[in-house]
């Protein structure tokens, strides 16, 4: 894989700098240059920023948790110090710790990354107070940005357009009920400090509004130590549009394009491009100006980006927020404007000027990216955990235009294959970024791209981000931020890749494609090692090998190998029930014909490739011996059996009784034992990964037992209340 460097423009190599240098030259002595950076910071942004403090040689500094003990930052950096236990309050978010341990490693500045505390006023002032540079605004243009309801009544006195709204100090609930009736339903509550979906909650009805806010309240508190809401109406059919700028200490200010980042879930972006397509030259100009008058407005300094929401039937847009800080989404901003933005916000806390005018910005091509969440996309998004068993992340490719490097793509990673994800953090990946000369050939070289990540052992959204790229209305360009929501089913349902096969009565029957590759590179490894090859003199070899998806269905193949080195298969499937070990329906099928023509194995890996009716399949098989599993990699299809069924415990409780759909914190208990309760009350709310979840009644009846209280770590699938049975009257 090219390394960052060989991806972006060194700032002063770009050759419109030359004559700027010069006249800045004489300012150098006034300038603080930092030697020594920690970054406050984990996972992928802090391998982002290690990569590239290194290449302006500056020593990294990184910080870890118990959780990251291994961590691919922590081995990524120069010098690594201890912060504490892994819940975030006790590390990461930890002002004190992380200033001694600045401190102690004699840093000139901090890097806050985002998330955590890189617009934490507070973090920012102590960083000035101790006499390190904070990589970042100043707090009082921080302050003035971090509260969104101080940001809205800044910008309405600008005469920025805002959305109807509650941003003043009174959040009680008594009080938003209030102004949500008078803004009227559907309304969205939004922590005042912090951003990234985090805390956000849609309320439809007032009957939902007590809960939401509570919940919201909490989220808040949890992922920004700041539990102040403030209240918008909900737009129903918004995109969401975005606008790098970057200050200078020296009263400069430019907008680096804008972005498009409509597609999101749980209220976080999981895809995002730039330029945003559909945007006129004027309209697009004219809010990049804005966006400059909006930081000028407070003195701001460093990176920063002004969010919008835009009406395209009536296109207009209205302020949303400023984030202080480096975005997620700004390596779509490096790739089309060649750009480095880390080194940007360095230079600019070192006390530069910027590297460029805004005559001199140029965009070219277009640009798309995609978050790598550990998620559950079949079950709400919800979070993942475990171990990365297998990892093998694409390389990225340079080519040139013109005089300047443009880049196809680009892999922005926080995991190493052994890495466990926890429940501790938020479960983003990496980011899969590419560049096309216009949008089509970017969403294509993306799709390629994504094609070839393969990571095994947790569940990610890899398959489900290839199908949004895929998606009509994606490629069309018909975007808004309910786009998951008005394709959630087709999105979810990926198309099957099957193989037609007759039955020996004419019968047709689809076969899934990756049953038979699965099955016959299977046999492969089996081969490969020391198990039995099957073969007998004068016959026909056959082996018997029984796979189990994660529908615990059991698939039985049978293979048949003649005297031409042809496989032959006879498929059996049976279903077996989760709480039972009893086969049902039974259907054998006929022959199928398939070739191998060659194998290429490597420890746990075998690269297999075959001919299935003259058609040839690629396919690699990764055994993976600690989970008991078999990973199959298969163009856009990733695929994990099982070696043999495993039932968990709580597969023989109850069937209606309420579990922990992942591992996670009991953060708070909303029953107690004789509780009659109603279906889709909730029970038990569980915190991972900053996000709150309520377990929910599955019928009404009453409460029996409450198998866990507040504190508690629980397990996924692990009974959490026992309830009466269900009953024909409770449902």
């Amino acid at each position: 894989m090219s390394k960052l460097g060989d991806l972006l423009h060194p700032v002063s190599e770009h050759p419109a700098l030359h004559a700027q240098h010069t006249a800045v030259s004489e300012m150098d002595s006034a300038q603080t240059p930092i030697r020594r950076l920690l970054i406050a910071n984990r996972g992928e942004i802090a391998c982002r920023v290690i990569h590239s403090a290194k290449l302006m040689g500056i020593t990294t500094i990184a910080v870890y948790s118990d959780a990251d003990r291994h961590a691919k930052h922590v081995n990524m950096a120069d010098e690594a110090i201890y912060l504490g236990p892994s819940p975030a309050l006790d590390s990461y978010l930890a002002i004190d710790k992380l200033i001694k341990a600045a401190s102690a490693t004699q840093a000139d500045a901090v890097h806050p990354g985002y998330g955590f505390l890189s617009e934490n006023v507070a973090f920012a002032k102590a960083c000035q107070q101790h006499g390190i540079i904070f990589v970042g605004p100043g707090p009082d243009a921080m302050a003035a940005m971090s509260s969104k309801s101080d940001a809205k009544a800044i910008m309405e006195t600008a005469g920025v357009p805002l959305l109807p709204g509650y941003h003043g100090d009174d959040d009680s609930l008594e009080n938003l009920t209030t102004e949500a009736a008078r803004i009227g339903f559907p309304v969205i509550l939004k922590p005042a400090l912090g951003g990234g979906g985090k805390g956000m909650k849609i309320v439809r009805q007032q009957s939902d509004l007590a809960e939401a806010v509570l919940s919201a309240q909490r989220e808040a508190k949890s992922a920004f130590g700041d539990d102040r809401l403030l209240l918008e109406k909900y737009l129903t059919e918004p995109r969401h549009i975005e606008v790098q700028i970057f200050a200078d200490q020296h009263g400069h200010c430019v907008y680096l394009s804008d972005r498009d980042c409509s597609v999101q879930r749980r209220h976080q972006k999981i895809i995002e491009e730039a330029p945003a397509p559909g945007l006129s030259d004027s309209l697009r100009q004219q809010m990049g100006e804005a966006a400059v008058q909006a930081a000028q407005a407070i003195d701001y300094v460093g990176a920063g980006t002004v969010e919008f929401l835009y009406d395209a039937r009536q296109q207009t847009y209205f302020f949303m927020e400023m984030n202080t800080r480096l975005q997620v989404e700004h390596p779509v901003t490096e790739m089309i404007t060649g750009q480095d933005l880390v080194q940007w916000q360095i230079r600019v806390a070192e006390g530069r000027p910027l590297p460029l005018t805004q005559s001199e910005i140029r965009h070219q091509g277009h640009a798309v990216e995609a978050r790598l969440y550990a998620e559950d996309t079949q079950q709400d998004f919800l979070p993942a955990s475990g171990q990365v068993h297998f990892l093998s992340e694409p390389e990225s490719g340079a080519f040139s235009v013109g005089k300047a490097q443009a880049i196809r793509s680009r892999i922005d990673s926080g995991i190493a294959q052994g890495d466990t994800v926890t429940t501790y953090y938020d479960p983003m990946l990496a980011k899969v970024i590419a560049w096309g000369e216009d949008r089509a050939s970017a969403i294509h070289q993306l799709q390629s791209v994504l094609s070839q990540y393969q990571i095994g052992g947790v569940a990610t959204n890899i398959q489900y981000l290839q199908r949004i790229l895929a998606h009509p209305s994606f490629t069309q360009g018909q975007l808004t931020t309910h786009f998951i929501e008005h394709y959630q089913d087709s999105l979810q349902t990926a198309a099957a890749s099957v193989i037609n096969v007759q039955t020996p009565d004419g019968a047709e029957y689809q076969l899934p494609r990756n049953l038979v590759l699965s099955a016959a590179s299977l046999c492969v490894i089996q081969n490969d090692t020391d198990h039995q090859s099957g073969w007998r003199l004068n016959q026909a070899a056959q082996q018997l090998i029984t796979l189990y998806d994660t529908e615990m269905a059991a698939n039985t193949f049978s293979f048949v190998t003649d005297k031409d080195d042809h496989h032959h298969v006879l498929l059996t499937r049976c279903s077996v029930a989760r709480t039972q070990h009893t086969d049902s329906e039974e259907l054998v099928l006929s022959p199928l014909s398939l070739r191998l023509l060659s194998t290429r194995s490597v420890q746990h890996v075998t690269d297999v490739t075959l001919e299935i009716d003259g058609k040839r399949e690629h396919v690699r098989l990764v055994f993976d011996s600690a989970a008991q599993t078999v990973l199959t990699f298969t163009g856009q299809e990733q695929y994990a059996y099982q070696l043999r069924p495993t039932f968990g415990p709580h597969e023989s409780g109850a069937k209606d009784s309420p579990t922990a759909p992942l591992n996670g914190i009991v953060v708070d208990v909303l029953c107690q034992p004789g509780d009659k309760v109603n279906k889709d009350q909730g029970l038990i709310v569980i915190e991972a990964m900053k996000m709150e979840y309520t377990v929910r009644a599955p019928h009404q009846g009453q409460v029996l037992s409450v198998l866990a209280s507040t504190g508690d770590q629980v397990q996924h699938g692990q009974e959490l209340v026992q309830l009466s049975p269900a009953t024909d009257s409770a449902d």
